[in-house]
């Protein structure tokens, strides 16, 4: 999402996961306007949605962010002018690489390079209808002809459509890693229509990432108390984000300044005609969908079929989007504790509140003492406790996972918690940690003025989260500290997207989606002249490829037809 500090906005929890379209790190985001609402929101209550889009919420006075020339300046002619050379690489993937301006501004003082990869188009087998977790729409009666790769309404077997661009969130997500992870189960007449293709984003991935801190410094970072009870914590918190944003200074140099949303987004286009294709076709997930959001406001005529599932909310300043963020955790955690509470196996009780009372009482007992693990000594801290019921958030079928480190940890042993965490984080097993996070932090604070200056801001606004998320508001408003000792100013600020005269955009939203609210997939659908608002009635983080063959259709068939769904279409299991 956006300026959340540690919060990621990714599709689910993905070191690049096939199965749930996930990535790595949040990000932040931005919510509807009224402080409460997120979490009300997030529930779906009767009718919210029910008429489709709303207006954005929060958006009044808001900039609008304003198209750029159509005619490609001249300075940038070069750039377009590329020629991409794909090779061979990762298991039968392309990959290849381009140069892009380090300042769209200023295209004349440094350059950056960029990687992408390729699925090309498969050939579809007669009668093909679609399979693996992102494709299985074509073979269930309510997903009707749009999940049917070669089925009716999918334009004659065979057609080809030209690049889909594919991106799983973050920020910091790696698009080459998704591609080569998740491709293949992407529905088969997709497969046959479009070649495939993932870019990293600047500063992420293989394009020249950047970087913060050493393995055994990011343990210590993840592990600091982000719940500071006395001026000895707090110091201890605004060193460890001094120097987390030290190191990220030290090791990017100037490309630190240039890592915004704005400036991917142009970074897409050049790609776009690098490829020969008109118009830009993209799924964006999560943080993705800010990306795409941002490409159609700069682009609006260049705009192809734009898929945006888990919608981020460009209108919210950083402390309206934390605090929303907060409320879609809690609405996440709400659904976990009503299930837990029916099964044998839930360790924290019998009711919904007495699991979540239990869980506080244990966040209690750990921020009093960590808790042993059986990672080499290392001990589970109430932050990564609490990180490691966040992670579970993302997606349901982590959810059992979730209960047995409970149980454990209730029993005094921490690694089941640490483990989740450790992936929120994208820990490697040998101690290294992938580039998400860093990246994810650079994004964030370019993209949004930081939400506070200093403690003081944080410990006013702490009783708002508290309010709207009892037992993750206090963290993550301390989460939210890190840009306010970002080395670089933010060059982004709140803004609507109209986008007008682009081609329909479908926007997927899901009601008890923790880490982009549903309420933001409303206010971002109702911005957009051509928002098309679909509703998945669920849990999780985004909807495409997990668990609605009615969802995996009406994207299916927007992707190959360009029929986008009616207005206010709702989708369940």
């Amino acid at each position: 999402m956006r300026a959340f500090g540690r919060v990621r906005v990714t599709a689910a929890a993905a070191r690049v996961s096939a199965a749930v379209l996930v990535i790595g790190l949040l990000a932040g985001g931005c919510g509807p306007g009224q402080a409460g609402a997120p979490g009300a929101a997030s529930s779906d209550s009767a009718g919210a949605a029910g008429s489709g889009a709303a207006a954005a919420p929060g958006a009044a006075g808001v900039t609008p962010l304003e198209p750029l020339p159509v005619a490609v300046p001249g300075a940038l002619a070069s750039y377009y002018a590329q020629r991409l050379a794909w090779q061979p690489c990762d298991g039968g993937f392309e990959c290849t690489t381009f140069r892009v301006p380090l300042d769209y501004d200023r295209p004349g003082e440094g350059e950056l390079t960029l990687s992408a990869a390729r699925a090309p188009a498969e050939p579809a087998a007669a009668g093909a209808t679609g399979a693996g977790p992102v494709a299985d729409a074509g073979s269930v009666a309510d997903a009707g002809p749009a999940g049917a790769g070669a089925g009716a309404g999918a334009g004659p077997p065979g057609q080809r459509l030209g690049s889909l661009l594919l991106n799983p969130g973050g920020p910091g997500g790696s698009a080459v890693e998704y591609l080569e992870s998740a491709a293949r189960t992407y529905d088969r007449g997709v497969r046959a229509a479009y070649d495939l293709v993932g870019l990293d984003p600047r500063g992420v991935g293989r394009s020249s990432p950047v970087s913060c801190l050493s393995g055994d410094r990011m343990d210590a970072f993840t592990a600091v108390d982000l719940t500071p009870g006395d001026q000895q914590g707090i110091d201890a918190l605004v060193a460890a984000d001094k120097e987390f944003a030290e190191g990220c200074h030290r090791r990017a140099g100037a490309a630190l300044g240039h890592l915004s949303t704005v400036e991917a987004a142009r970074d897409m286009d050049v790609l776009r005609a690098l490829l020969g294709d008109e118009r830009l076709n993209f799924v964006g997930k999560s943080y993705g969908t800010f990306l795409g959001a941002t490409y159609a406001g700069l682009f609006p005529g260049r705009v192809g079929r734009l898929v945006l599932d888990g919608a981020m909310d460009p209108a919210l300043d950083s402390v309206t989007g934390n605090r929303t963020q907060a409320g879609g955790f809690e609405t996440a955690w709400a659904a976990f504790a009503k299930d837990c509470a029916k099964r044998e196996d839930c360790p924290l009780g019998r009711t919904e509140q007495q699991v979540g009372e239990q869980l506080t009482a244990l966040f209690a007992t750990v921020q009093t003492a960590a808790l042993p693990t059986g990672d080499k000594g290392r001990r589970l801290t109430e932050s990564q406790a609490t990180t490691g019921v966040i992670e579970a958030m993302y997606a349901d079928f982590l959810w059992p996972k979730l209960r047995t480190a409970l149980s454990d940890a209730k029993a005094g042993d921490g690694t089941g918690l640490l483990r989740l965490s450790d992936a929120y984080y994208g820990r490697e097993a040998d101690g290294s940690y992938p580039n998400l996070m860093f990246a994810n932090t650079a994004v964030n604070c370019l993209d949004l003025p930081a939400p506070f200056r200093g403690p003081e801001d944080v410990q006013r606004a702490v009783p708002d989260f508290e309010r709207v998320s009892p037992h993750f508001g206090r963290d993550m408003a301390w989460m939210a500290l890190t840009c306010a000792y970002w080395p670089v100013r933010a060059t982004g600020a709140a803004h609507t997207i109209r986008a007008a005269g682009a081609a329909p955009i479908l926007v997927v939203g899901t009601t008890r989606d923790p880490a982009t609210p549903y309420a933001w997939a409303r206010s971002l659908a109702g911005q957009l002249e051509s928002g098309r608002l679909l509703t998945f009635d669920g849990d999780g983080h985004t909807a495409y490829g997990r668990h609605s063959a009615c969802v995996d259709g009406a994207v299916n068939r927007f992707l190959l037809t360009g029929e986008a769904p009616e207005q206010g279409k709702r989708c369940d299991r």
